[in-house]
């Protein structure tokens, strides 16, 4: 129902934008750096940033950086940082064994930002991709992503994950049950706060070209992922998928890409009212970056004008690439 007012000029919308005092008293949209997580890419090695070139300003970090990272993070008060490997070629194996090895990078870097920021929560993905010699987020056989040996990999990967101390565990595979079988183990393993928050609905977007290139996928992967990742065409599966995960004791979602999929979220939080993320991946990311590089917007403002655009659609947060810089603008620093 929409609001009554009364009729001009009794009633001018304009008042209320007249000055930015009146303009923040009345925003119905707020974001802090408590709404961000922070997705950096690990690598092996010491005192290693190294950029990444489709991604301007964003680096792949060694160990010791990844934890200064998270400092950095803690300072500005963003709430998690959220870990994805640069594997290399030596790991990447059919069996994808490295997955759920106790001294991954993943898990080491977990550790080492858990012993000297303990206050952060550290965030971990969960999917065979970095691990893989095709590339795909789970086992191929005969050309064919099979489902069920996958999930018994997950699961193994999840509690990994879990012993080196995530706070939040990050299904992105796209796999039919992986949730519940990840719960159940974690249940019985004793990790009873471990969050899962899942990638209920991940599409099989053109816009992930940039990460590949950042967890070094792009040249492994061999065809596509639409046999598991959603169609961009629809809705209503996203909203059985969410329902799905949930059901099977996801304690958070992820819709994935962000922007494009603005009404995705908004049906996601209106008919489900689950806590509701989203990823602006690197392609929006990196689209924005090289826009403004060019000077043909303004960098600054088409940020933080993006990451409101996610709250106004209901996210309770977002995973942005954007986090640090949008989080020194809004404290000051």
């Amino acid at each position: 129902m929409p609001a009554v007012q009364a009729p001009f000029p009794a009633s001018r919308p304009r008042r209320l934008r007249a000055s930015a005092a009146l303009r923040d008293l009345v925003a119905e949209t707020r974001l802090s750096p408590a709404d961000l997580i922070w997705p950096v890419f690990v690598r092996d090695g010491d005192g290693i940033e190294e950029p990444v070139a489709s991604m301007p300003g964003v680096m792949r970090r060694s160990v010791d950086r990844v934890v200064e990272a998270a400092r950095e993070a803690a300072d500005l008060g963003i709430p998690v940082i959220c870990l994805f490997p640069y594997t290399g070629a030596e790991h990447r194996t059919a069996d994808c064994a490295e997955a759920w090895n106790p001294d991954n990078l993943s898990n080491r870097a977990t550790r080492a930002i858990k012993a000297a920021v303990p206050g952060i929560a550290v965030m971990t993905d969960v999917a065979l991709d970095p691990y893989s010699d095709t590339g795909h987020d789970g086992f191929v056989e005969e050309g064919r992503i099979v489902n069920d040996a996958t999930v018994e990999a997950l699961v193994k990967q999840a509690l990994s994950q879990a012993d080196a101390g995530a706070d939040i565990i990050g299904p992105s595979d796209m796999m039919d049950g992986r949730i519940g079988a990840i719960r159940a183990a974690l249940e019985a393993a004793g990790h009873t706060d471990v969050t899962i928050m899942s990638y209920a609905a991940k599409y099989a977007s053109a816009f992930y070209g940039p990460f590949r290139d950042a967890v070094g996928a792009s040249t492994a992967l061999k065809g596509d992922k639409k046999t598991y990742q959603m169609d961009p065409a629809n809705t209503d599966e996203a909203l059985r998928m969410v329902a799905r995960d949930l059901s099977e004791g996801a304690d958070m979602v992820m819709v994935k890409p962000g922007m494009p999929y603005l009404d995705i979220c908004r049906r996601v939080k209106a008919e489900l009212g689950a806590p509701t993320f989203a990823y602006q991946v690197s392609g929006e990311y990196a689209m924005i970056r090289a826009a403004a590089l060019n000077g043909w917007i303004d960098g600054e403002r088409a940020m933080m004008e993006s990451l409101a655009c996610f709250r106004r659609a209901g996210c309770d947060g977002i995973l942005s690439y954007f986090a640090p810089a949008a989080a020194r603008l809004m404290t000051g620093r």
